[in-house]
């Protein structure tokens, strides 16, 4: 039986909602591997269900904290020019 909660997945908060790498990839206009990268080096947290999974929060806060950063190199991270 299905719980309540998960009939109508719509109604999680953005902010539970997880995403594929390749959906990361594909919102931040980069490839797969490069989300790998800054998931190994630590910049982008994760969950492994399977496959890795990043939270939507977690997205939102890399993005709002990486403000005015170069991360062309996800290990050696610059302040951008």
């Amino acid at each position: 039986m299905v719980s309540q909660d998960l009939r109508n997945i719509d109604i999680i908060p953005d902010d539970v909602k997880l995403y594929t790498v390749a959906e990361v990839a594909k919102i931040l206009k980069t490839n797969r591997n490069y989300i790998y990268e800054l998931i190994k080096s630590g910049r982008l947290p994760c969950i492994q269900l399977g496959h890795i999974k990043i939270r939507h929060d977690a997205l939102a806060d890399f993005l709002k904290k990486g403000e005015g950063f170069n991360y062309n190199d996800p290990f050696n991270i610059i302040k951008a020019s």
